[in-house]
């Protein structure tokens, strides 16, 4: 599914309005608050990415999410940000584009680390996000615009969910129904946003210990790259890349002292991972791995690239020789052991894989990507129960991932946990906008579990929340 242009959802894109003087930071008052409160805030937030994940493709591989979920978190942890509940959406997209939105909602598409060439170019883009995010630009511009309220702000959602979805005409005319459809052809987001959120997220990337020019440089570079182009990617389309900007960003990141982090080892296997992901074929992304290995045989990134692609091929005889040097030089290195219990698990080796993973629980017991392969590797040893108990205890950890709770309901119907299923599916259905199938779910699990009081009971509160939920939905949206 193609991603509609996140960045009208991104915090200030709603309303095209002035921001406070350049020269200061501002002041998050009462002001905003009075017309949008965080909390407010908060609730469209999650109910519009429970929309929104039912409508988009998403990249569900454990490895990626929990690096991007790290790395905003650090992020996170020196910016101005006050609510760090926040929750992530990776996007299947192909095309550069990230966003913060109300509620803590930080969305990544996966061509971010495709034209993201260091870490610090990465982490750029998403400072500023996080600075549009910190500075309550959403909230903000709303106060500005008097005459928008909260159901109005609703209704443009809606039809971004819409169109989003497909709905096209129908989405635009969602849209064009509120009163801000005489803005709609300005919805970008101001210059005096985008210099404060460039400033602001520049500060942060220092405070974090990234090299704050990497946000230049990532400007800079797209700028070039699509200077010419009668469509360029969306990420360009709300985020104008001007001279005036790449110069005023470089002149300020340029007063830092050298000595940020610029790139890191884990940065480029996940620009690998996902550039395997984006490839037509496993085999030309071999192809391109190879060619890097061969003109510098120490790009472990290439080698890594080039053993997982390998191990996609079928070619596993080569991927274990391809994987060996990195292993022999990084024995405790997850990701790395991570790609060789795939490898040994895809050639049927499952002792090897069973011993390796059980190390790999045993020296990162709280990995997500560690537990989710255990769990996939119990199921093949005909263990779905106890792949079940683990899963178990991700949820606990991530609840509020959907991701997690697929993959428990197919578990839990292997180990014949049949009200269990149930109310995975729920689980799953609520957190990506079908509350209709999840209050479904949640009858087909009290039924079942009509002979234990206390279990139904629970059960049914629950129904009676994802009710109200689907209530609050429709009120917002």
């Amino acid at each position: 599914m193609k991603f509609l242009r996140p960045a009208l959802l991104g915090l200030s894109c709603l309303i095209a309005v002035p921001a406070p003087a350049a020269t200061d930071l501002p002041s998050l008052g009462d002001a905003s608050s009075s017309v949008v409160s965080p909390e407010q805030e908060f609730q469209l937030g999650r109910t519009w990415l429970s929309m929104l994940r039912g409508q988009v493709t998403t990249l569900t591989d454990p490895q990626l999410k929990q690096f991007v979920e790290s790395s905003v978190y650090r992020l996170a942890e020196t910016s101005q940000i006050q609510d760090h509940r926040l929750v992530f959406i990776l996007i299947k997209d192909p095309q550069i584009n990230a966003f913060a939105a109300p509620g803590g909602v930080v969305g990544v598409n996966g061509g971010l680390f495709l034209y993201a060439q260091t870490e610090a170019e990465y982490a750029g883009v998403l400072a500023h996000e996080l600075a549009h995010l910190s500075q309550r630009h959403f909230a903000r511009g709303v106060e500005n615009q008097k005459r928008m309220q909260l159901p109005l702000m609703a209704a443009m959602l809606a039809g971004i969910v819409a169109a989003a979805a497909g709905g096209g005409d129908a989405g635009i005319a969602a849209i064009a129904s509120t009163q801000a459809a005489a803005i709609q052809s300005q919805l970008r987001f101001s210059r005096q946003n985008e210099q404060e959120a460039d400033r602001v997220g520049l500060i942060n990337l220092a405070k974090a210990g990234y090299d704050p020019r990497g946000m230049p440089n990532m400007f800079s570079r797209l700028a070039r790259q699509y200077r010419y182009d009668q469509r360029p990617p969306e990420f360009l389309l709300t985020h104008p890349v001007t001279e005036d900007r790449v110069a005023d960003t470089r002149n300020r990141a340029d007063q830092y002292p050298a000595g940020g982090r610029e790139d890191s080892l884990q940065y480029q296997l996940m620009r690998a991972r996902v550039q395997l992901l984006f490839e037509e074929t496993p085999g030309i992304a071999v192809k391109r791995f190879r060619a890097m290995l061969d003109e510098n045989p120490k790009l472990e990134a290439a080698r890594y690239g080039l053993a997982v692609g390998l191990t996609r091929l079928g070619q596993l005889n080569e991927a274990r020789e391809t994987l060996k040097p990195l292993l022999d030089a990084s024995p405790n290195d997850v990701t790395y052991n991570l790609a060789q219990i795939e490898l040994d698990i895809t050639n049927n080796r499952l002792p090897d894989a069973q011993k390796r993973v059980a190390r790999m629980m045993e020296m990162y017991p709280d990995n997500f990507a560690v537990n989710m392969l255990q769990a996939d590797l119990l199921v093949k040893l005909d263990k779905p129960k106890d792949a079940s108990a683990l899963l178990d205890k991700v949820i606990k950890a991530r609840p509020l991932d959907p991701d997690v709770w697929y993959r428990a309901a197919e578990v839990r119907g292997q180990a014949g946990q049949l009200i269990e299923v149930h109310q995975a599916r729920a689980e799953y259905f609520a957190l990506t906008g079908d509350y209709d199938q999840a209050i479904q779910q949640l009858g087909f699990a009290k039924q079942r579990a009509s002979n234990n009081f206390q279990l139904a009971a629970r059960i049914d509160a629950r129904q009676q929340e994802i009710i109200t939920q689907k209530r609050t939905a429709e009120e917002i949206m």
